[in-house]
């Protein structure tokens, strides 16, 4: 409301409080309207970031959209990070939203919404304002009548008793002229009054375009957003079903499984055992030996000696031994033939030479062992590692059907393989360590799916001292190594892209 009556001491009765409108309300009014004119103006398109578009808000609000506020050529793709596994045995991805998606608009709408806040705070500020404006401006208006009113009586006044009351009326006339500048005040302001309504139009007119631009993003951002990751978390839980492939990153600490056998070794698990089997097979040595034991599951192997033993028709060379879909794979004894026998049937499935492969020691990774030949499994399937004479004892990559052995494409490397620690393939992409005792790290990697190679720098904790076989397993994602007498496991930590086209 309005403050009490003012005094003048030239008056010689107080104002009437029809008439007590303070000229400091007016000057509260004017600059009130100049900060919503100043934030309207500035403050305003600044946050929006609508600094080059066009608003017309007092013609209907339209929107020049010629510059836009959405961003424009996005990053084409997810990044996710995956360990191998958790407590549980699960697939672990972090996915990186891309730096340029529809993410990226989030903070945008954000900012938007809290604008349209700011804006309805705003709009009932200046409703607030409207009404002391309105009712202040009844007392302008009475005051303005009465002063006419007045004006009119002492003309009459004037006139009729300029005889009698000549003195007093001199006076009253006088104070009349000192109120006489006073109305062209109270015109400005019933003209701040209509200009305080303009903005009120403005303001709502704002509220309607930001509503449009909320509708228009905030709608297309959320819900298509909220769509695009329930679609990605799809395709993580297929990631972890699938374990998609991905570029190595890391290497995990060594866990120690048990601590048995000879220095020379090999054990896996089947990456293609079927839902709820998890035998684990062991096989002591590397040469001399047919004699492979089968454990029911990874706990019997940790806390007993309880197993089955297969007999195998040959005795194999090496460590390269893989199982792979109810098969064990191995390269026989002093000779360069792989061979596939069926563990269940206990019978021999398949046999064929790998042609012009070192063996005997020839080619061996830089431990020996008659490691010439070292058979690999990962998410593409069946591998043989070795080397030839053709290629200058230079490690060869062959791409092996699981059925017939045939080798279905070859790759020549340029890494000398007796220089190897040892090897295997994550994704089509063969990873070489630069040692088998010491520290060691792995420094080599061959992509088959580019043909190209590149040496990098993962480290690898070698706990006991000697590695004499290191293989990857895609469904554990995991490496399986045999140190020192010593059963190994490490989690892998992968790169992927998932590309934006497939969400």
């Amino acid at each position: 409301g309005s403050p009490g009556p003012a005094r003048n001491e030239g008056w010689p009765e107080p104002i009437p409080a029809a008439m007590s409108v303070p000229l400091l309300k007016i000057g509260v009014v004017l600059s009130t309207m100049a900060m919503i004119t100043n934030w309207m103006s500035q403050t305003l398109p600044s946050l929006v970031g609508l600094n080059t578009t066009k608003l017309t808000a007092a013609s209907g609000g339209t929107l020049d959209r010629s510059t836009g506020v959405l961003p424009t050529n996005p990053e084409e793709s997810w990044q996710v990070y995956s360990s191998a596994q958790d407590s549980e045995g699960r697939c672990i991805c972090t996915v990186v939203a891309p730096q340029q998606t529809m993410c990226s608009r989030d903070a945008r709408t954000k900012q938007l919404r809290q604008l349209l806040e700011k804006v309805q705070n705003m709009s009932q500020s200046i409703e607030v304002l409207d009404r002391r404006t309105q009712r202040d401006l009844q007392y302008v208006e009475k005051m303005e009548n009465q002063m006419k009113g007045l004006e009119s009586k002492f003309k009459q006044v004037e006139e009729s008793h300029k005889q009698h009351l000549a003195r007093q009326f001199k006076a009253i006339k006088a104070k009349m002229e000192e109120l006489r500048p006073l109305i062209p005040v109270l015109e400005e302001y019933k003209a701040d009054a209509k200009l305080v309504l303009q903005f009120k139009e403005e303001v709502q007119n704002l509220t309607s375009v930001l509503n449009e631009l909320q509708e228009e993003i905030g709608a297309y951002d959320y819900e298509e957003l909220q769509n695009r990751v329930s679609n990605l978390e799809e395709r993580l839980r297929a990631c972890m079903q699938k374990l998609a492939c991905g570029k190595l990153t890391g290497i995990s600490d060594p866990v120690t499984i048990k601590t048995s056998g000879s220095r020379f070794g090999s054990w896996m698990t089947d990456p293609l055992a079927p839902e709820g089997e998890n035998k684990v097979w062991y096989m002591d040595s590397y040469h001399n030996n047919r004699f492979v034991r089968e454990y029911k599951s990874m706990s019997d192997f940790m806390n007993t000696d309880n197993f089955t033993s297969h007999r195998l028709p040959h005795p194999w060379s090496g460590t390269g031994q893989v199982v792979y879909n109810g098969s064990i794979y191995f390269n026989k004894y002093q000779s360069h033939i792989i061979i596939r026998f069926d563990l269940k049937t206990e019978s021999i499935l398949k046999t064929r030479s790998l042609d012009y492969a070192g063996y005997n020691n020839m080619y061996h990774y830089a431990w020996g062992g008659h490691s010439d030949i070292d058979l690999m499994v990962d998410e593409n399937g069946l591998w043989a590692v070795y080397a030839t004479n053709q290629n200058a004892g230079n490690i060869v990559i062959s791409k092996l059907d699981p059925n017939t052995l045939q080798s279905l494409q070859t790759w020549n490397t340029s890494y000398p393989k007796r220089s190897a620690g040892e090897a295997f393939i994550i994704c089509g992409t063969l990873y070489v360590t630069n040692g088998y005792s010491g520290g060691t790290k792995v420094h080599y990697a061959y992509q088959t799916n580019a043909s190209t190679y590149e040496y990098i720098d993962i480290p690898f904790q070698n706990k006991y001292s000697h590695i004499s076989m290191l293989d990857y397993n895609p469904k554990d994602r995991a490496l399986y190594a045999w140190n020192n007498g010593h059963q190994i496991l490490y989690n892998v930590t992968l790169f992927h892209v998932i590309r934006s086209d497939e969400l």
